[in-house]
């Protein structure tokens, strides 16, 4: 099987959001890339238990927003495994398919990277894509020269798009009875609607999925 060039966007998708479609069709078609891989972490290292809704959840809403797109695919290889869902350990089992691997970052997540778990076996499996996000400051090569040196030529940096959209303000909005159209996918949207997602009362907002 030939092998193909993949991006590889991970997070929490809570909720998944137009920012997140946009940034990774660009990074598709600038980097000439084959499919994304969209990858819900099932337990973030970084976020307590009981902070993040229920993988059922975000996979579903993941699902419905990529949908309409052939070359967007879910991925539940953090799922299907125990454990912290650290990015190196994704990036090297997915890497082991023989697939040339682009993560995709913002910047904020970017400058971040030193603090991650083992970082530099990252640049050993995949090269990194950096996305530009509104309010925060383009990456600083001389920094990223710094933090791994030799490492720079693996990096790419996107010029846009520049969303002003989080998952945290748009689960704030919800949870203010505020609207969410034309932030999130239609079907994203109903679905939190339909599953109280957000909603001020938190078993609501963190009830399991249907089957």
């Amino acid at each position: 099987m030939t092998a193909a060039d993949l991006g590889v966007m991970g997070g929490t998708f809570d909720p998944i959001h137009l920012g997140h479609l946009a940034v990774a069709e660009e990074a598709r078609e600038v980097l000439g890339l084959d499919r994304i891989l969209f990858v819900p972490a099932s337990q973030p290292p970084h976020k307590p238990a009981g902070e993040v809704t229920p993988i059922e959840h975000r996979l579903a809403m993941v699902e419905l927003a990529i949908a309409d797109n052939p070359a967007f695919e879910l991925s539940r290889v953090e799922v299907d495994r125990p454990g912290p869902s650290f990015t190196v350990d994704t990036v090297e089992r997915l890497a082991a398919t023989g697939d040339r691997l682009t993560v995709i970052l913002s910047a904020e997540t970017f400058a971040e990277l030193p603090t991650w778990h083992e970082p530099e076996r990252l640049f050993e499996a995949a090269r990194v894509a950096v996305a530009p996000r509104w309010g925060y400051p383009a990456p600083d090569p001389e920094w990223l020269a710094e933090a791994f040196p030799g490492r720079e030529i693996l990096v790419s940096y996107l010029e846009g798009p520049r969303l002003g959209v989080s998952s945290t303000a748009l689960r704030a909005r919800v949870a203010a009875g505020r609207s969410i159209r034309y932030l999130v996918p239609a079907p994203v949207e109903a679905y939190i609607a339909a599953h109280h997602l957000y909603a001020p009362m938190t078993s609501l907002a963190r009830r399991p999925a249907s089957p």
